[in-house]
């Protein structure tokens, strides 16, 4: 933190509030706590004295309220400030590491929007030698010091490379330094955010750089600040409101009481949100109850009335976008970030909005939807009518496809009520009761937050306590505190819960209106209080940063922002050594390193998790599936123990096992044997200070839809760019039309042809790709047929030849029985039957050409030895049990080679010639050797006469 930075705090609160103490490390988001760290102490308060400090720590200036300490030795040392007075500052137990890491990587991002890249600078810096820029992470250029530092890094071998988390990608930096930095390109990418910097294993006096994950997807724009358009706000005395992205959690949106702040890079830069003057009253733009974000803009929630802000305007919104007018209590949006994820269904909603009796769902592009009233699930739900049921909240689950209900339940309605469960599946579009109910006082509001796992476990919190219920609603309960019996209210001096904020390592951080903290992990049913680290009287809200980092965001009376990093593995194993408390293993790995696996037909996913434990503590490893039974499975356990610890070894093969073959109905069938499952790995047993986050993942068993197909050697490439016309005569025509069609050939979608020289039979070779490339060579059986309808082509193998035992399907056969059809759809996966049994089909000529081809069988078309064309043919694979996918390709050929027929006339006219010519010399040469001969052979007397 700089010295402004402290003196704008310190000055905001000094004033007012409890005394506390703080501290701060050089390196951002305390990445580097370590013997070579510097380590800023800091009191906030009018009664201090002096610091205590163990004999392996010292510190700049013992006297000073703020001060530098540095500690020899690792391992807990226990700090805390002396004051005067009676009462007692509480100390910390702060972990002081030992390690080589020592330098972090910097990255600096720039925008290129022309061609939808991101150049990202890299450099190495140090934490402790560092300017204040690089510090803050507001540097555009490396500092003198990481100048020469990135290029001894780069001498002694380093080269950084970006991994992408989601999409397994790897972008490597160009060959040399640029202004003493690396630059690497990657494309702007809304679905691959994730993302982490790692470099080579080399070390500069004996210290290594830590790797460093970090958030970046396609920039968001920020909503400019109108000149004479006023403030927009919460009600005077209410706490911070503070929304974001689930996928972009660095997007987020702030309402105080005084104004609307938005942002894209967590704080790091914000404007404010205003409106129009025109289109609310002053009372009700401080008035805001609810916000909400999506790619569509900022919805406000006014008087049961919702207004959306974007770019270019600010609207209620209604019955026009199939809104109500108002009643509207409630709106949220999704907490957990899936990118990828299998629907069956049209599409997936990204926003709910409800009324005490009616639910709406939201989609992209403001399209709003009635899904259901109280009325309607009354009757599904088999609710007496003699009850009164009403919505009370809606949160989305952790699953990608579904959302909880939250239903108050009550026949009287004077104290009581309960609190029901419903989860609502849209992909499925089906209502389930949940074996969960909760008895709170008839002016109870609860909300709820679903944890990140594989089952729909939630926390849920009124004003003064937090309930849990785990374990697909088998453990229910409320978090204790070591006294109160749960009751945070009595432990925070009288101050009610603010919000509680869950991140994907099963952190739960529980806060007060007054900044007390309390702590806990999914799946454990008691909570710590942490140190105080905020002033009580401040108002303020947690969010993530761009490094996926617990962050504080403060806001001032006079309208002002301040952002502070907080600590909270430091600050939780601070708490927890003075409890005792252990992580029940020592070590749980496994090699899933993805949170999406798609399955396709004959395809399986092999997967293993260990966990090492001390002896006789007996820990085993759970697997909890959750979604529809899609697949089978297999497990096999491997157990070892050695030196005291057990270490235990799960391997787990997910498969199906169903023949699509000669159904009844095929689809059917496919749909009913596709879907998503969740799945989580995670040990038996899990304590506050276990470090290992949970391990939830998809498994979607359908089609994916980066899969394609191509016949090996087409490309776009090899040929002249180029659209053309050409004539295919009627009679080679399949349907044997009156007239000859004419073709536009479109390269951009057939690509270059193949040239075949008529004499030489072509077997096409599929080979199966998706977004990374090449997959394998398709061994399956597939069909392929002239998207034009010529039909002057055969195949080289007979039925007969090929093996069958009955008469194999053909294109003849096929568009006979499927006459109402088109092409394209006659023969498929769906109505495949195979010639090779005397059970299936029927006796017939086996002479017939054999219509199937696979990459063995060496079945090839064989074309005309009259004339050449051009044929372009479709491939659709056969196998029913290949693909769930409808994998189809185009490929061109032409052939080449023979000469055409001559014109008769001109063949007449070329023989008349050639004999003319023929007898013009014979008769030339006639009188030629005459002349000749009547020379030689004339009297002597003659020849006298004619020489004197």
């Amino acid at each position: 933190m700089s010295a402004g930075g402290v003196a704008v705090l310190l000055s905001c609160l000094s004033c007012c509030g409890s005394a506390l103490w703080r501290y701060y490390a050089s390196s951002p988001n305390y990445r580097i706590f370590s013997t070579r760290s510097t380590i800023t102490l800091e009191y906030e308060g009018t009664l201090f004295s002096e610091w205590s400090v163990p004999g392996t720590c010292s510190v700049k200036n013992k006297r000073s309220p703020r001060t530098e300490l540095r500690c020899s030795s690792p391992g807990f040392q226990i700090i805390k400030p002396l004051v005067t007075g009676p009462d007692l500052e509480e100390e910390r137990n702060l972990f002081v590491d030992s390690s080589n890491i020592c330098f972090l990587w910097y990255h600096r991002v720039i925008h290129y929007h022309h061609n939808l890249t991101q150049d990202i600078m890299v450099w190495v810096y140090d934490p402790e030698n560092a300017d204040t820029n690089e510090l803050h992470l507001n540097a555009v250029a490396p500092s003198l010091n990481s100048f020469v530092l990135t290029k001894q890094m780069a001498t002694l071998g380093q080269r950084p490379a970006i991994y992408t988390f989601l999409k397994r990608r790897v972008y490597f930096p160009d060959e040399k330094l640029k202004d003493g930095a690396w630059h690497i390109s990657v494309p702007m990418a809304a679905n691959d955010i994730a993302k982490d910097i790692r470099g080579n294993q080399v070390s500069f006096q004996d210290c290594f750089v830590a790797d460093i994950l970090f958030l970046m997807g396609f920039p968001w724009l920020i909503i400019p600040e109108i000149p004479g358009f006023l403030p927009i706000s919460s009600p005077l005395g209410s706490q911070l409101m503070t929304v974001w992205d689930a996928c972009v959690p660095s997007s987020i949106v702030l309402v105080a009481n005084m104004e609307t702040f938005q942002t894209n890079d967590s704080f790091r830069t914000w404007t404010r949100i205003r409106v129009p003057p025109s289109i609310l009253t002053d009372k009700e733009r401080s008035n805001v109850s609810d916000v909400t974000l999506s790619h569509d803009g900022i919805f406000f929630l006014i008087n049961g009335i919702l207004y959306l802000k974007n770019l270019t305007t600010f609207a209620k919104l209604g019955s026009k976008e199939n809104l109500p007018e108002g009643g509207i209590i409630g709106i949220t949006t999704r907490k957990w970030c899936w990118m990828d994820y299998l629907l069956k269904a049209n599409n997936r909603s990204n926003m709910a909005i409800w009324t005490r009796d009616t639910i709406y769902l939201g989609y992209d592009s403001l399209q709003f939807v009635k899904i259901i009233n109280t009325k309607k699930l009354m009757e599904i739900l088999d609710i007496p009518s003699t009850a009164t049921l009403s919505i009370h909240n809606i949160e989305y689950t952790a699953h990608p496809l579904e959302l909880g209900l939250l239903l108050n339940f009550c026949v009287t309605c004077n104290v009581m009520k309960q609190i029901h469960l419903v989860i609502y599946n849209e992909d499925s579009k089906k209502w389930v009761h949940q074996d969960f109910s909760l008895n709170v006082t008839i002016d109870s509001f609860i909300t709820p937050h679903f944890i990140y796992s594989s089952l729909p476990d939630l926390i849920l919190w009124d004003k003064h306590r937090v309930y849990y219920s785990y374990h697909n609603f088998t453990t229910t309960g409320v978090i204790q505190t070591p006294t109160e019996f749960g009751n945070l209210s009595k432990l925070s001096h009288d101050s009610i819960i603010h919000d509680a904020y869950l991140d994907y390592y099963g952190n739960i951080l529980v806060k007060m209106e007054n900044n007390i903290l309390f702590y806990f992990k999914i799946n454990i049913r008691d909570a710590v209080k942490l140190h105080l680290w905020t002033n009580t009287s401040t108002k303020s809200s947690v969010f993530l940063n761009l490094f996926s980092q617990i962050n504080f965001v403060h806001v001032f009376e006079n309208g002002t922002l301040y952002v502070q990093e907080y600590p909270l593995g430091l600050e939780v194993r601070s708490v927890t050594f003075k409890t005792k408390e252990k992580c029940p293993f020592v070590a749980f790995h496994n090699n899933i390193n993805r949170v999406f696996y798609i399955l396709d037909k004959g395809e399986n996913l092999s997967v293993w998790a260990q966990i090492v434990y001390p002896e006789n503590y007996g820990l085993y490893i759970i697997v909890e599936p959750y979604g529809p039974k899609l697949l089978e499975n297999k497990f096999y356990l491997q157990y070892e123990i050695a030196s005291g610890f057990c270490t235990k070894t799960l391997d787990i093969i997910f498969y199906q096992n169903v023949n699509y073959e000669a159904v009844h109905d095929y689809f059917k069938l496919q749909y009913q044997n596709t879907g998503l499952m969740l799945m989580q790995v995670r040990p038996s047993e899990f304590e506050k200070t276990c470090p290992i986050p949970p391990k939830v993942f998809q498994i979607a068993v359908g089609c994916d839809t980066t899969k394609y197909i191509m016949v090996k050697g087409f490309n776009h490439k090899d040929c002249l760019r180029h659209n053309f016309f050409y004539i295919i005569e009627k009679s080679y025509l399949r349907h044997r039309p009156s007239k000859n069609l004419r073709v536009k050939y479109s390269w951009k979608k057939y690509g270059c042809p193949f040239r075949v020289d008529f004499r030489k039979k072509f077997h096409p070779l599929l080979q199966l790709y998706n977004e990374n490339g090449y997959i394998e060579d398709v061994e399956v059986n597939f069909i392929v047929w002239e998207i034009h309808g010529r039909d002057d082509y055969t195949f080289n193998i007979t039925m007969k030849k090929s093996g069958c035992l009955n008469e194999a399907q053909t294109w003849k056969s096929m568009t006979t029985l499927n006459k109402d059809l088109p092409l394209e759809e006659v023969w498929g996966p769906e109505n495949y039957k195979h010639c090779f049994s005397y059970a299936i089909g029927k006796p017939g000529d086996l002479s017939q050409p054999y219509e199937i081809i696979n990459k063995s069988n060496h079945n090839h078309l064989v074309w005309p030895m009259h004339r050449t064309g051009m044929y372009v043919f479709q491939v659709k694979i056969l196998d029913p049990n290949y693909s769930f996918c409808n994998l189809t390709a185009f490929f061109a050929v032409e052939t080449y080679g023979v000469i055409p027929s001559p014109n008769g006339y001109l063949v007449f006219s070329f023989l008349f010639l050639l004999m003319l010519l023929f007898f013009s010399i014979l008769t030339f040469s006639y009188f030629h050797y005459m002349r000749i001969y009547r020379h030689l052979y004339e009297p002597t007397d003659k020849r006298k006469q004619k020489n004197n």
